[in-house]
């Protein structure tokens, strides 16, 4: 009786949350094996757009993550952040073990976007780290602990930065 009781309590929790994480809601994930990130900034309208380009012959993924923070009606301090991750070949990355995010000579190159009711911000660097928890055919479950930076877009001494501490599944 009390092993069935701590089966099903365990089966209710998420191995993955932490106390700390940051109280976004992934609303999307997209996973490419034949891809690239594509980064296009518009300075007329200052805004930068990541996309993935699946027009690759080789294998190479990539994976696009969205997390929506306070989404509650009304509220007007809602943001969300757009993630683009350069995984090169999942298949080869090792499970539980700490990647590096960011710029080479990071394992993973990261590029990121935050839509919100605030100065315009251009992408400047995604700094932490990206832990695989598990890995199948079709879908990646992971944590994420990174800081994402961005620069005013017209204002090169203003920066801003969010952290980002939660769990990310990326589905293909």
């Amino acid at each position: 009786m009390v092993l069935a009781a701590a089966v099903v309590a365990c089966a209710a929790c998420d191995p993955y949350a932490r106390p700390d994480d940051t109280q976004g809601e992934q609303l999307a994930a997209r996973w490419e094996w034949h891809g690239r990130l594509a980064v296009a900034t518009d300075s007329a309208l200052t805004l930068t757009r990541i996309r993935i380009d699946s027009g690759r012959p080789e294998r190479h993924d990539v994976l696009l993550v969205r997390y929506d923070f306070d989404p509650a009606y009304g509220a007007g301090d809602e943001y969300a952040l757009t993630l683009g991750l350069d995984l090169g070949v999942a298949r080869d990355l090792p499970t539980g073990k700490p990647l590096a995010l960011g710029p080479p000579p990071a394992q993973i190159p990261a590029v990121a976007t935050v839509t919100c009711l605030c100065r315009p911000l251009r992408p400047d660097s995604v700094r932490g780290v990206l832990t695989i928890h598990q890995r199948g055919v079709r879908q990646i479950t992971a944590r994420i602990d990174a800081r994402l930076y961005f620069t005013a877009w017209h204002d090169s001494t203003v920066h801003v930065a969010y952290p980002l501490r939660q769990k990310l599944y990326g589905v293909k």
